[in-house]
């Protein structure tokens, strides 16, 4: 079968693996997951006990979280450049401390925000919110002296690392952190970035618009139809 990535809205960080599909050429379907209600819900908990986004159900019927896994596992099926070095290639280990630092220390500079927003008592949301934009900028210092003035955030073009990236740095834009103009180098790679077609089939497809894929996407299916599929493989 095909393989499904559960993708949350609005703007979660499975945004990048939206992209990353676009760019791998594989066939692939998605489907969409709200946040938080379905999200938390003991349907899709099923598939992700952790309640979180994004899950990729494998065409083996093999089921992944944490975007770190899902990008290497569609990098190890692509043939892609832009899925980034191959294992044991020169610039992978690199790619892998890229993804690491944005997968922890980068999106985890943001929680706070997304307290203070989703829920957090009153009285704490002053508190949160001065404490991720301490995070936040600190996330973005660390990352341009790891970047080191590239133009791509791994090697001499866009890799996964890039669209993991995309998907977590217009958060800075929602929360209303700083300008872009702080950052010039990462701003320039997030400019380039939204001029790419991947991301803007991955912008279209948050805000249900049509949009072309020059990729494999096959279509949406729904959570049922999804959990009826993983039955079938099991």
């Amino acid at each position: 079968m095909e393989p499904i990535l559960f993708y949350g809205v609005p703007a979660g960080c499975s945004f990048g693996a939206i992209v990353a599909f676009e760019w791998s050429g594989q066939p692939y379907r998605l489907c969409r997951i709200e946040m938080p209600h379905v999200v938390q819900g003991a349907a899709y908990r099923r598939l992700n006990p952790l309640g979180e986004t994004p899950t990729l159900l494998s065409g083996s019927g093999e089921v992944f979280s944490q975007s770190l896994a899902i990008l290497q596992h569609m990098a190890r099926s692509s043939s892609d450049p832009r899925m980034g070095p191959r294992v044991g290639a020169p610039g992978f280990d690199r790619l892998i401390e890229m993804l690491a630092f944005l997968h922890t220390s980068f999106f985890g500079a943001f929680s706070p925000l997304w307290q203070a927003l989703e829920g957090a008592p009153d009285d704490w949301k002053d508190v949160l919110r001065a404490m991720g934009r301490r995070k936040v900028r600190k996330a973005y210092d660390q990352l341009a002296l790891l970047a080191d003035g590239r133009d791509w955030l791994v090697g001499d073009g866009p890799t996964i690392a890039d669209a993991y990236f995309m998907g977590i740095a217009r958060w800075n834009d929602f929360h209303k952190v700083f300008p872009r103009a702080e950052h010039p180098t990462l701003s320039a790679l997030q400019a380039r970035l939204e001029r790419d077609p991947a991301v803007h089939f991955a912008l279209a497809v948050e805000q249900q618009q049509q949009a072309p894929s020059g990729g494999g996407f096959r279509g949406h299916v729904n959570l049922d139809e999804a959990l009826a599929g993983l039955r079938l493989a099991a």
